[in-house]
């Protein structure tokens, strides 16, 4: 009787260790990591978007824009600003060119580098206009800000990224 009660124990037990085995494991928290890396990027994003919105509203002080002049800068600013999901797309682009052939890469690096050449002669256009609507007092103290930005830039490897 003994004999059969620890037989039968094998034979269940045996069979929830193949049950389990058949059983696929749960997805690894992947999603959760993706979760944090999205949270982080917004976040970033965020302090960006913060931290623009001050140099803006400082650089608006310095130039003492007028009420009449506020279209043009309203025009300006919103041609500073970086297109929305701007660093969401370069995280989807280092992860597409993963799965690219090399002259795939250079194809789509060649369209990046017409999209960023684009985009530089768009706000290029807006800050001439903006210029443009400024007194000789503004637009010597916009020569100077942008000069200082300009030299910080370069100093930091040429732009923002080593801010």
């Amino acid at each position: 009787m003994k004999l059969k009660l620890i037989a039968a124990a094998a034979l269940i037990a045996a069979a929830g260790i193949s049950a389990q085995a058949q059983t696929p494991p749960p997805p690894p928290p992947a999603s959760g990591m993706q979760q944090m890396h999205e949270h982080v990027r917004e976040q970033m994003q965020k302090h960006m978007q913060e931290r623009m919105q001050k140099r803006m509203e400082s650089f608006k002080r310095i130039l003492q824009i007028t009420p009449n002049q506020e279209g043009a800068w309203n025009t300006w600013a919103a041609a500073m600003r970086p297109p929305q999901g701007a660093m969401h797309d370069r995280a989807k682009e280092h992860e597409a060119f993963e799965h690219m052939s090399t002259p795939e890469r250079i194809d789509r690096m060649r369209q990046m580098r017409a999209q960023r050449n684009a985009e530089m002669d768009r706000r290029a256009d807006a800050t001439k206009a903006l210029y443009a609507q400024l007194t000789p007092p503004q637009q010597k103290a916009f020569d100077e800000v942008s000069l200082k930005f300009m030299h910080h830039g370069h100093r930091h490897g040429g732009g923002h990224h080593g801010e």
